[in-house]
């Protein structure tokens, strides 16, 4: 009823008023996703002007940037505090532009830390906040819903399990899916038996940001050579960003992979085109896994942390997988993990449920991230197995339209509260 509620008010409102929707994301894939977001608002309200903090994605989509948000796509507490100085800066600049250009809404697009700052700003100034994509707090410290209930006026949610757990918990939420499904879900399909050729393909996928290269490239590399000893037909692929990040892994190639080792190339903004010719792949976690489901690559998750890290994010996960296509491939994906008070001496076995192996690891996992990759190279009947999961899971998940979705409640939104003194009825909502 609450989507259909919304499409009716956006069908009724006037459409003579000028429209300013201010639209954050602070890293490489919300870069994307708020980008798509721009092109459906635009399709809607061509006359809607979008400003915002982000990327050259959201630039080139027509989103006038006050500054480039993705610039400080940083992890961890030391590094934030590190560029503390910069984040202050750029709200700062983002608050000018509240009371400058006085937007109707605030659309914030992951990237919790600074987007709390940024939230509590815009509701200072009678700002409505919109979370597109929202933080995973059901992951990472549930408390927090307490706080987003303070400064978030409505969220959308990307996920199933996610929209009921905002919404069990007192806060407007609309399901609109996720926005990786909007380019990659639709052609996906027949790609899912794309590597049976001769020479498979295993892509190696380090993730975006610099701290996630220096702690899994390493594993990456390893578990390529102890592929390569067992199939050395096996063709190796790293999947990088971009040309900078292309060079750094070019040079920690020639420091540690011998002459008798494998071959790896390196491309750099191709991973999207090198997933639809993956036999199979090795991840940082991350939700590039939705686009590894949606070409049905069997993959294997590897995420390298200290050991304080680890024994942190035993009290603070509430989520059975670190893995979004593990997480929704079970029955209760959300719930509370039990605290470790001292790191693990070895590598822990993957669990027997999840569809991608995973491993959030101190140790190295390269040998039994290797291990599954080498059966489906060797065992085609292992693989057909993961892929039917694939399916069966992306055949209810991975469908496109959240940016088109997620643009009809933000402009949903703006119009209810340029017209609040005619609210719908439920007759006029049916």
């Amino acid at each position: 009823m609450l989507n259909v509620k919304y499409s009716a008010w956006a069908a009724r409102a006037p459409r003579s008023f000028f429209m300013r929707v201010f639209i954050s994301a602070g890293e490489p894939s919300g870069d994307h996703h708020a980008a798509l977001l721009v092109h459906a608002i635009h399709a809607r309200r061509p006359d809607a002007e979008c400003i915002g903090l982000g990327g050259p994605q959201m630039a080139t989509a027509g989103c006038r940037l006050v500054a480039d948000l993705t610039q400080l796509a940083v992890m961890w507490f030391l590094r934030a505090i590190l560029n503390i100085h910069r984040f202050i800066d750029m709200a700062r600049r983002a608050e000018r532009s509240f009371i400058d250009a006085r937007p109707d809404v605030c659309v914030l697009v992951d990237f919790p830390g600074f987007h709390w700052w940024l939230a509590w700003r815009a509701k200072r100034h009678g700002i409505p906040v919109v979370f597109y994509c929202p933080p995973q707090v059901w992951a990472w410290g549930s408390w927090r819903v307490g706080k987003m209930r303070r400064l978030v006026d409505h969220v959308l949610s990307a996920l199933p399990f996610e929209h009921d757990w905002f919404s069990a918990r007192g806060m407007r939420s609309t399901l609109v899916g996720h926005p990786f499904f909007d380019e990659f879900g639709a052609a996906a399909a027949h790609r899912g038996m794309a590597g049976q050729e001769a020479d498979p393909l295993v892509l190696l996928l380090p993730g975006s940001r610099g701290q996630e290269i220096e702690g899994v490239l390493g594993t990456l590399v390893r578990a390529a050579s102890e592929i390569h000893k067992r199939v050395p037909r096996t063709r190796f692929v790293i999947g990088a960003l971009h040309d900078r990040h292309a060079r750094h892994m070019a040079d920690v190639l020639r420091s540690s992979v011998g002459a008798d080792g494998p071959v790896i190339e390196i491309h750099a903004g191709r991973t999207r085109s090198l997933i639809g010719e993956a036999t199979a792949a090795i991840a940082c976690s991350g939700s590039v896994s939705l686009e590894l489901m949606s070409a049905r690559v069997p993959t294997v998750i590897v995420y390298r942390i200290s050991g304080f890290a680890y024994i942190v994010q035993s009290f603070f996960r509430h989520a059975r997988f670190i893995t979004l296509v593990n997480l929704l491939a079970v029955r209760a994906p959300v719930g509370p993990v039990r605290p470790q008070w001292w790191p693990p001496r070895e590598v822990a076995a993957a669990d027997p449920e999840a569809v991608y192996p995973e491993y959030l690891a101190v140790q190295d996992p390269a040998l039994p991230a290797a291990g599954h990759v080498i059966t489906w190279l060797e065992d085609p009947l292992a693989r057909d197995r993961v892929v039917a999961r694939l399916e069966v899971l992306a055949r209810d998940i991975a469908r496109p339209g959240s940016a088109a979705r997620a643009a009809a409640a933000v402009l949903a939104i703006v119009a209810a509260r340029a017209a609040p003194s005619a609210p719908l009825t439920e007759s006029q909502a049916a």
